[in-house]
Protein backbone atom coordinates (compact mmCIF):
# COMPACT_ATOMS: atom_id res chain seq x y z
CA UNK A 1 0.00 0.00 0.00
CA UNK A 2 1.61 3.25 -1.15
CA UNK A 3 -1.06 5.72 -0.07
CA UNK A 4 -2.15 6.40 3.48
CA UNK A 5 -5.46 4.80 4.51
CA UNK A 6 -8.45 7.10 4.87
CA UNK A 7 -9.61 5.88 8.29
CA UNK A 8 -7.75 5.63 11.58
CA UNK A 9 -8.55 3.64 14.73
CA UNK A 10 -10.86 5.66 16.97
CA UNK A 11 -8.64 4.70 19.90
CA UNK A 12 -5.04 4.08 18.71
CA UNK A 13 -3.78 2.80 22.08
CA UNK A 14 -2.22 -0.64 21.62
CA UNK A 15 0.29 -0.63 24.48
CA UNK A 16 0.81 -3.91 26.34
CA UNK A 17 0.76 -2.07 29.65
CA UNK A 18 -0.62 0.20 30.78
CA UNK A 19 -3.27 -0.87 28.31
CA UNK A 20 -6.20 0.92 26.71
CA UNK A 21 -8.94 2.08 29.07
CA UNK A 22 -12.33 0.45 28.77
CA UNK A 23 -14.59 1.77 25.98
CA UNK A 24 -16.41 4.91 27.09
CA UNK A 25 -14.10 5.58 30.03
CA UNK A 26 -13.71 9.11 31.38
CA UNK A 27 -12.50 10.71 34.59
CA UNK A 28 -16.14 11.12 35.60
CA UNK A 29 -16.20 7.37 36.26
CA UNK A 30 -13.93 8.00 39.25
CA UNK A 31 -16.09 10.67 40.90
CA UNK A 32 -16.93 8.36 43.81
CA UNK A 33 -13.29 7.83 44.80
CA UNK A 34 -12.80 8.67 48.52
CA UNK A 35 -9.89 11.02 47.91
CA UNK A 36 -8.29 12.57 50.94
CA UNK A 37 -9.61 9.78 53.15
CA UNK A 38 -7.61 7.07 54.88
CA UNK A 39 -7.59 3.66 53.27
CA UNK A 40 -8.11 2.37 56.80
CA UNK A 41 -11.28 4.38 57.29
CA UNK A 42 -14.56 2.53 56.92
CA UNK A 43 -15.12 3.86 53.40
CA UNK A 44 -11.57 2.97 52.34
CA UNK A 45 -11.83 -0.59 53.63
CA UNK A 46 -15.20 -0.99 51.95
CA UNK A 47 -13.79 0.06 48.57
CA UNK A 48 -10.83 -2.31 48.89
CA UNK A 49 -13.11 -5.16 49.95
CA UNK A 50 -15.40 -4.43 46.99
CA UNK A 51 -12.41 -4.62 44.62
CA UNK A 52 -11.53 -8.04 46.06
CA UNK A 53 -15.12 -9.32 45.90
CA UNK A 54 -15.62 -8.17 42.32
CA UNK A 55 -12.30 -9.77 41.34
CA UNK A 56 -13.50 -13.08 42.75
CA UNK A 57 -16.82 -12.79 40.91
CA UNK A 58 -15.52 -11.76 37.49
CA UNK A 59 -12.41 -13.94 37.51
CA UNK A 60 -14.36 -16.90 38.93
CA UNK A 61 -11.90 -17.49 41.77
CA UNK A 62 -12.85 -20.40 44.07
CA UNK A 63 -14.42 -19.41 47.38
CA UNK A 64 -11.60 -20.92 49.46
CA UNK A 65 -8.83 -19.01 47.66
CA UNK A 66 -7.56 -15.79 49.30
CA UNK A 67 -7.30 -12.58 47.24
CA UNK A 68 -5.04 -9.74 48.34
CA UNK A 69 -4.10 -6.31 47.00
CA UNK A 70 -0.33 -5.83 47.25
CA UNK A 71 2.23 -3.16 46.30
CA UNK A 72 4.52 -2.94 43.26
CA UNK A 73 2.21 -4.28 40.57
CA UNK A 74 2.50 -7.87 39.32
CA UNK A 75 6.25 -7.76 39.97
CA UNK A 76 5.65 -7.17 43.66
CA UNK A 77 3.08 -9.97 43.84
CA UNK A 78 5.40 -12.50 42.19
CA UNK A 79 8.32 -11.45 44.39
CA UNK A 80 6.19 -11.81 47.53
CA UNK A 81 5.23 -15.32 46.52
CA UNK A 82 8.75 -16.40 45.61
CA UNK A 83 10.45 -14.95 48.68
CA UNK A 84 7.76 -16.27 51.03
CA UNK A 85 7.14 -19.74 49.60
CA UNK A 86 10.18 -21.07 47.74
CA UNK A 87 12.94 -23.07 49.40
CA UNK A 88 10.73 -25.57 51.21
CA UNK A 89 11.27 -28.20 48.50
CA UNK A 90 13.03 -28.50 45.13
CA UNK A 91 11.83 -26.00 42.55
CA UNK A 92 11.64 -25.63 38.79
CA UNK A 93 11.72 -22.25 37.06
CA UNK A 94 10.23 -22.02 33.56
CA UNK A 95 11.05 -19.17 31.21
CA UNK A 96 10.32 -18.44 27.56
CA UNK A 97 10.43 -14.65 27.59
CA UNK A 98 11.80 -11.64 29.47
CA UNK A 99 9.70 -11.66 32.62
CA UNK A 100 10.08 -15.38 33.17
CA UNK A 101 13.83 -14.91 32.81
CA UNK A 102 13.62 -12.24 35.50
CA UNK A 103 12.06 -14.71 37.94
CA UNK A 104 14.87 -17.16 37.14
CA UNK A 105 17.44 -14.53 38.06
CA UNK A 106 15.74 -13.91 41.40
CA UNK A 107 15.58 -17.60 42.23
CA UNK A 108 19.14 -18.42 41.22
CA UNK A 109 21.10 -15.26 42.02
CA UNK A 110 19.08 -13.57 44.77
CA UNK A 111 17.42 -16.37 46.71
CA UNK A 112 20.24 -18.75 45.72
CA UNK A 113 17.96 -21.79 45.86
CA UNK A 114 20.09 -24.90 46.25
CA UNK A 115 17.91 -27.31 44.27
CA UNK A 116 16.56 -25.14 41.50
CA UNK A 117 16.05 -26.53 38.00
CA UNK A 118 15.85 -23.98 35.18
CA UNK A 119 14.05 -24.89 31.97
CA UNK A 120 13.93 -22.37 29.15
CA UNK A 121 12.77 -22.08 25.56
CA UNK A 122 13.57 -19.45 22.91
CA UNK A 123 11.17 -16.65 22.04
CA UNK A 124 8.19 -18.05 20.16
CA UNK A 125 8.33 -21.50 21.72
CA UNK A 126 7.47 -23.44 24.88
CA UNK A 127 9.55 -26.19 26.47
CA UNK A 128 8.11 -29.71 26.52
CA UNK A 129 5.78 -29.16 29.45
CA UNK A 130 4.83 -32.82 29.73
CA UNK A 131 8.39 -33.72 30.75
CA UNK A 132 8.37 -31.40 33.76
CA UNK A 133 8.09 -32.90 37.23
CA UNK A 134 5.10 -31.00 38.55
CA UNK A 135 4.28 -33.59 41.19
CA UNK A 136 7.19 -33.23 43.61
CA UNK A 137 8.66 -29.82 42.79
CA UNK A 138 7.49 -26.22 43.19
CA UNK A 139 6.90 -24.71 39.74
CA UNK A 140 7.17 -21.02 38.79
CA UNK A 141 5.93 -20.03 35.34
CA UNK A 142 4.26 -17.32 33.28
CA UNK A 143 0.87 -18.27 31.84
CA UNK A 144 1.05 -15.73 29.03
CA UNK A 145 4.42 -14.39 27.91
CA UNK A 146 3.74 -10.69 27.45
CA UNK A 147 6.97 -10.07 25.53
CA UNK A 148 6.82 -13.18 23.33
CA UNK A 149 3.12 -13.63 22.63
CA UNK A 150 3.38 -17.25 23.76
CA UNK A 151 0.99 -18.77 26.29
CA UNK A 152 0.49 -22.19 27.80
CA UNK A 153 -2.54 -23.73 26.04
CA UNK A 154 -3.88 -25.26 29.25
CA UNK A 155 -2.83 -26.65 32.63
CA UNK A 156 -3.17 -30.34 31.77
CA UNK A 157 0.60 -30.75 32.23
CA UNK A 158 0.34 -29.91 35.93
CA UNK A 159 -0.22 -32.88 38.25
CA UNK A 160 -3.53 -32.84 40.09
CA UNK A 161 -2.01 -34.77 43.02
CA UNK A 162 1.06 -32.54 43.25
CA UNK A 163 3.01 -32.15 46.47
CA UNK A 164 4.65 -28.88 45.49
CA UNK A 165 3.10 -25.52 44.68
CA UNK A 166 2.49 -23.87 41.32
CA UNK A 167 3.24 -20.15 41.23
CA UNK A 168 1.74 -18.56 38.13
CA UNK A 169 2.44 -15.06 36.82
CA UNK A 170 -0.85 -14.45 34.99
CA UNK A 171 -0.60 -10.72 34.49
CA UNK A 172 -1.47 -10.59 30.77
CA UNK A 173 -3.70 -13.66 30.92
CA UNK A 174 -6.12 -12.87 33.76
CA UNK A 175 -9.52 -11.68 32.50
CA UNK A 176 -8.74 -12.75 28.91
CA UNK A 177 -7.85 -16.42 29.25
CA UNK A 178 -9.43 -19.11 31.40
CA UNK A 179 -7.18 -20.11 34.29
CA UNK A 180 -7.41 -23.64 35.67
CA UNK A 181 -7.69 -22.79 39.35
CA UNK A 182 -7.49 -26.41 40.51
CA UNK A 183 -3.96 -26.55 39.10
CA UNK A 184 -2.78 -23.17 40.42
CA UNK A 185 -1.71 -22.39 43.99
CA UNK A 186 -0.50 -18.82 43.54
CA UNK A 187 -1.78 -16.48 40.83
CA UNK A 188 -0.59 -12.92 40.33
CA UNK A 189 -1.58 -10.09 38.02
CA UNK A 190 -1.78 -6.31 37.84
CA UNK A 191 -4.62 -3.92 37.13
CA UNK A 192 -3.08 -2.24 34.09
CA UNK A 193 -3.36 -5.19 31.70
CA UNK A 194 -6.61 -6.73 30.42
CA UNK A 195 -8.90 -4.37 32.33
CA UNK A 196 -6.90 -1.27 31.45
CA UNK A 197 -6.52 -0.16 35.06
CA UNK A 198 -3.80 2.00 36.53
CA UNK A 199 -0.32 0.84 37.52
CA UNK A 200 1.51 0.13 40.80
CA UNK A 201 -0.98 -2.29 42.39
CA UNK A 202 -0.73 -6.06 42.21
CA UNK A 203 -3.06 -8.93 43.03
CA UNK A 204 -1.96 -12.02 44.94
CA UNK A 205 -4.30 -15.02 44.95
CA UNK A 206 -3.51 -18.00 47.21
CA UNK A 207 -4.94 -21.51 47.30
CA UNK A 208 -5.49 -23.28 50.64
CA UNK A 209 -2.30 -25.25 49.92
CA UNK A 210 -0.34 -22.03 49.51
CA UNK A 211 -1.72 -20.71 52.81
CA UNK A 212 -0.72 -23.98 54.49
CA UNK A 213 2.84 -23.55 53.18
CA UNK A 214 2.98 -19.98 54.46
CA UNK A 215 1.92 -21.06 57.94
CA UNK A 216 4.21 -24.08 58.17
CA UNK A 217 7.40 -22.85 56.50
CA UNK A 218 9.82 -20.11 57.46
CA UNK A 219 12.34 -19.09 54.76
CA UNK A 220 16.04 -19.03 55.61
CA UNK A 221 16.33 -15.42 54.43
CA UNK A 222 14.94 -12.24 56.02
CA UNK A 223 11.75 -10.84 54.52
CA UNK A 224 11.20 -7.10 53.98
CA UNK A 225 8.02 -5.71 55.55
CA UNK A 226 6.20 -5.44 52.22
CA UNK A 227 6.76 -9.19 51.64
CA UNK A 228 5.48 -10.43 54.99
CA UNK A 229 2.23 -12.36 54.73
CA UNK A 230 2.28 -14.02 58.16
CA UNK A 231 2.65 -12.97 61.79
CA UNK A 232 3.33 -15.43 64.57
CA UNK A 233 3.13 -18.31 62.12
CA UNK A 234 -0.38 -17.39 60.96
CA UNK A 235 -1.61 -15.76 57.76
CA UNK A 236 -2.31 -12.04 58.13
CA UNK A 237 -5.94 -12.44 57.12
CA UNK A 238 -6.57 -8.72 56.90
CA UNK A 239 -4.41 -8.43 53.79
CA UNK A 240 -6.99 -10.56 52.00
CA UNK A 241 -9.93 -8.53 53.28
CA UNK A 242 -8.76 -5.12 52.11
CA UNK A 243 -6.28 -4.19 54.84
CA UNK A 244 -3.33 -3.56 52.54
CA UNK A 245 0.31 -3.75 53.64
CA UNK A 246 1.01 -0.21 52.47
CA UNK A 247 -1.09 2.74 51.34
CA UNK A 248 -2.91 2.16 48.04
CA UNK A 249 -4.13 4.88 45.70
CA UNK A 250 -7.87 5.15 46.25
CA UNK A 251 -8.13 6.79 42.82
CA UNK A 252 -6.58 3.69 41.26
CA UNK A 253 -8.83 1.46 43.39
CA UNK A 254 -11.89 3.32 42.10
CA UNK A 255 -10.65 2.91 38.53
CA UNK A 256 -10.22 -0.84 39.04
CA UNK A 257 -13.71 -1.11 40.51
CA UNK A 258 -15.08 0.77 37.50
CA UNK A 259 -13.30 -1.66 35.15
CA UNK A 260 -14.72 -4.65 37.02
CA UNK A 261 -18.25 -3.27 36.81
CA UNK A 262 -17.72 -2.79 33.05
CA UNK A 263 -16.47 -6.37 32.82
CA UNK A 264 -19.74 -7.60 34.33
CA UNK A 265 -21.72 -5.54 31.80
CA UNK A 266 -19.94 -7.14 28.82
CA UNK A 267 -20.61 -10.67 30.03
CA UNK A 268 -18.11 -11.28 32.79
CA UNK A 269 -15.19 -13.57 32.12
CA UNK A 270 -16.85 -15.19 29.11
CA UNK A 271 -17.49 -11.80 27.55
CA UNK A 272 -13.95 -10.61 28.20
CA UNK A 273 -12.46 -13.76 26.64
CA UNK A 274 -14.71 -13.39 23.60
CA UNK A 275 -13.60 -9.79 23.09
CA UNK A 276 -9.90 -10.64 23.29
CA UNK A 277 -10.38 -13.66 21.01
CA UNK A 278 -12.16 -11.52 18.42
CA UNK A 279 -9.30 -9.01 18.41
CA UNK A 280 -6.65 -11.71 18.05
CA UNK A 281 -8.69 -13.41 15.35
CA UNK A 282 -8.78 -10.21 13.29
CA UNK A 283 -4.99 -10.16 13.26
CA UNK A 284 -4.78 -13.90 12.54
CA UNK A 285 -7.04 -13.48 9.49
CA UNK A 286 -4.75 -10.76 8.16
CA UNK A 287 -1.54 -12.68 8.88
CA UNK A 288 -2.87 -15.73 7.05
CA UNK A 289 -3.25 -13.80 3.80
CA UNK A 290 -0.09 -11.68 4.15
CA UNK A 291 3.22 -13.20 3.05
CA UNK A 292 5.59 -10.77 4.78
CA UNK A 293 4.42 -11.10 8.40
CA UNK A 294 3.92 -13.99 10.82
CA UNK A 295 3.35 -14.68 14.49
CA UNK A 296 6.37 -14.92 16.75
CA UNK A 297 4.63 -17.83 18.50
CA UNK A 298 5.42 -20.93 16.43
CA UNK A 299 2.40 -23.11 17.28
CA UNK A 300 -1.14 -21.74 16.82
CA UNK A 301 -2.41 -23.22 20.10
CA UNK A 302 0.24 -21.28 22.04
CA UNK A 303 -0.52 -17.89 20.48
CA UNK A 304 -1.63 -15.21 22.90
CA UNK A 305 -4.96 -13.46 22.47
CA UNK A 306 -3.69 -10.40 24.36
CA UNK A 307 -0.03 -9.59 23.68
CA UNK A 308 0.06 -10.53 20.00
CA UNK A 309 3.67 -10.50 18.80
CA UNK A 310 4.50 -10.38 15.09
CA UNK A 311 7.70 -10.71 13.09
CA UNK A 312 8.54 -9.55 9.56
CA UNK A 313 9.36 -12.43 7.21
CA UNK A 314 9.96 -10.60 3.93
CA UNK A 315 13.25 -11.88 2.41
CA UNK A 316 14.73 -8.39 2.16
CA UNK A 317 14.03 -7.76 5.83
CA UNK A 318 15.24 -11.19 6.90
CA UNK A 319 18.55 -10.51 5.13
CA UNK A 320 19.23 -7.53 7.41
CA UNK A 321 21.38 -7.75 10.52
CA UNK A 322 19.65 -7.96 13.90
CA UNK A 323 20.27 -4.25 14.56
CA UNK A 324 19.00 -3.30 11.11
CA UNK A 325 15.85 -5.40 11.61
CA UNK A 326 15.27 -3.68 14.94
CA UNK A 327 15.62 -0.26 13.31
CA UNK A 328 13.30 -1.32 10.51
CA UNK A 329 10.63 -2.27 13.05
CA UNK A 330 11.19 0.94 15.04
CA UNK A 331 10.77 3.05 11.90
CA UNK A 332 7.42 1.39 11.22
CA UNK A 333 6.33 2.09 14.79
CA UNK A 334 7.47 5.71 14.43
CA UNK A 335 5.37 6.14 11.28
CA UNK A 336 2.30 4.69 12.96
CA UNK A 337 2.75 7.03 15.92
CA UNK A 338 3.37 10.08 13.74
CA UNK A 339 0.17 9.35 11.82
CA UNK A 340 -1.82 8.79 15.02
CA UNK A 341 -2.77 5.34 13.77
CA UNK A 342 -1.14 3.17 16.42
CA UNK A 343 0.70 3.99 19.64
CA UNK A 344 3.19 1.98 21.73
CA UNK A 345 3.12 -1.23 19.71
CA UNK A 346 6.83 -1.83 19.20
CA UNK A 347 8.51 -5.07 20.24
CA UNK A 348 9.82 -5.36 23.79
CA UNK A 349 13.46 -4.32 24.07
CA UNK A 350 14.73 -7.88 24.71
CA UNK A 351 12.44 -9.57 22.20
CA UNK A 352 13.05 -10.28 18.49
CA UNK A 353 12.28 -7.27 16.23
CA UNK A 354 8.68 -6.82 15.17
CA UNK A 355 5.38 -5.54 16.51
CA UNK A 356 3.51 -6.24 19.74
CA UNK A 357 -0.17 -5.35 19.46
CA UNK A 358 -2.31 -5.47 22.58
CA UNK A 359 -5.58 -7.25 21.85
CA UNK A 360 -7.06 -7.42 25.34
CA UNK A 361 -10.73 -6.94 26.11
CA UNK A 362 -10.66 -3.14 26.39
CA UNK A 363 -9.55 -2.84 22.74
CA UNK A 364 -12.30 -2.66 20.12
CA UNK A 365 -12.08 -5.06 17.17
CA UNK A 366 -12.95 -2.24 14.79
CA UNK A 367 -9.79 -0.44 15.92
CA UNK A 368 -7.66 -3.54 15.27
CA UNK A 369 -9.13 -3.76 11.78
CA UNK A 370 -8.49 -0.07 11.18
CA UNK A 371 -4.88 -0.44 12.34
CA UNK A 372 -4.00 -3.20 9.86
CA UNK A 373 -4.02 -1.05 6.67
CA UNK A 374 -1.77 1.43 8.44
CA UNK A 375 0.73 -1.33 9.24
CA UNK A 376 0.69 -2.29 5.55
CA UNK A 377 1.25 1.35 4.59
CA UNK A 378 4.12 1.86 7.03
CA UNK A 379 5.74 -1.44 6.02
CA UNK A 380 5.61 -0.57 2.33
CA UNK A 381 7.22 2.80 3.03
CA UNK A 382 10.13 1.26 4.94
CA UNK A 383 10.58 -1.63 2.51
CA UNK A 384 10.94 0.84 -0.36
CA UNK A 385 13.94 2.35 1.44
CA UNK A 386 15.90 -0.93 1.49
Amino acid sequence: MTTAPAARPRVPNFSSGPCAKRPGWSLKALADAPLGRSHRAKIGKAKLKLAIDLTREVLQVPADYRIGIVPASDTGAVEMAMWSLLGARPSTMLAWESFGEGWVTDAVKQLKLTDCEVITAPYGELPNLNRIDTKTRDIVFTWNGTTSGVRVPDANWIAADRQGLTICDATSAAFAQRLDWAKLDVVTFSWQKVLGGEAAHGMLILSPRAVERLESYKPAWPLPKVFRLTAGGKLIAGIFEGETINTPSMLCVEDYIDALHWAKKVGGLDGLVRRADANARAIATWVKKTDWVDFLAVKPKTRSNTSVCLKFTHPRVAALSADQQANFAKDIVATLEKEGAGLDLGHYRDAPPGLRIWCGATVQTRDIKALIPWIEYAFARELAKL
